[in-house]
């Protein structure tokens, strides 16, 4: 059973990460009118857009990450009080 929790973890992480990943690619393109820096070595993309796009990417990616993680580790948690009630 639990691999079966880590393994719906890692779906929803996935999942989450793609949807997070989506939306922040459509905020970009709102806010800045140009699609979102995809490629670093493109020369048509700015330095600082590229590098603030990663900074962004990353800091959402992590936090996506971290929550999908605590929520695993408590889905482990409640299932394992669960079964010792049992």
């Amino acid at each position: 059973m639990n691999l079966l929790v880590k393994l719906f973890g890692i779906a929803v992480s996935l999942g989450a990460g793609a949807i997070a990943n989506k939306t922040l690619e459509g905020l970009w393109e709102k806010k800045t009118g140009k699609p979102a820096p995809k490629d670093g070595t493109d020369l048509n993309d700015s330095l600082p857009g590229v590098l603030v796009f990663a900074v962004v990417s990353a800091g959402v990616g992590a936090i996506v990450h971290v929550l999908t993680q605590r929520g695993t580790k408590s889905a482990l948690a409640r299932m394992k009080k669960t079964a010792d009630e049992v």
